[in-house]
């Protein structure tokens, strides 16, 4: 047994249970503070968590179409998930809930296609899922992740021209790098999605939990951005 075979599923278990904790951090400060973001937050991270569980599973051999739908829906939902996280810091309610209600109609289509498509295994090469969703699934799955990626950039740079916030750019970085690896996943780059999990997740990580005191301490006035964030 080689060091890639040894790597690749201890790399997939790192990047699960990080990303589940990241995601059961989320939920428990949602449930603590009220804050939607933190359920978004939590919620998105939870779906990455799921997206590296099943890459682990097939590349440990199981394979069937279901595992493959689950993974081609959750390539778009994480990124749609995230996206409504980062609309808190665009204070406009109007677009907060028109958004929101656009990217769970477009979630739900692109759930629905996907578990009615059968797909096949030879999606999975070498362990790898690396074949191309239908080209219907592309496209439908295109009307989430795109916009999604836009609301994600725009987030951030909202947020960091009110108030530079080291935390704030990590984790906004690492989001549209998730985001980024979705939308050239759906766009037949599927090898992006498993590098874009991997640096997002850093940048992310380095967001929530690095020197949480001097980014508050840093800018009061950003305050109610970082709990939104």
């Amino acid at each position: 047994m080689d060091a890639l075979t040894i790597g690749v599923p201890l790399s997939l278990v790192a990047l699960t249970t990080i990303l589940g904790a990241l995601s059961v951090r989320g939920l428990v400060r949602f449930v603590r503070q009220r804050a939607l973001a933190q359920l978004m937050w939590g919620g998105g991270l939870g779906f990455a968590a799921l997206a590296t569980g099943v890459e682990l599973v097939v590349y440990l051999g199981v394979v069937n179409g279901l595992l493959l739908q689950v993974y081609v829906f959750l390539s778009a939902a994480i990124v749609g998930v995230l996206s409504l996280g980062s609309t808190h810091v665009i204070r406009s309610e109007r677009f907060r809930t028109g958004y929101s209600g656009y990217i769970l109609a477009a979630c739900s289509l692109v759930g629905g296609l996907t578990f009615t498509t059968p797909l096949s295994s030879t999606m999975v090469v070498q362990g790898v899922i690396s074949g191309n969703p239908p080209v219907d699934l592309i496209v439908v799955s295109c009307l989430v992740t795109i916009p999604a990626t836009f609301v994600l950039l725009g987030a951030v740079v909202v947020a960091l021209r009110r108030s530079f916030r080291w935390r704030t750019l990590m984790m906004g970085i690492g989001a549209c790098v998730l985001a980024g690896g979705g939308a050239l996943y759906i766009a037949s780059f599927p090898v992006a999605l498993y590098y874009s999990e991997f640096i997002g997740i850093i940048f992310i990580f380095v967001g929530l939990v690095s020197l949480p005191h001097i980014a508050s301490a840093a800018s009061p006035v950003g305050r109610p951005i970082g709990k939104g964030v």
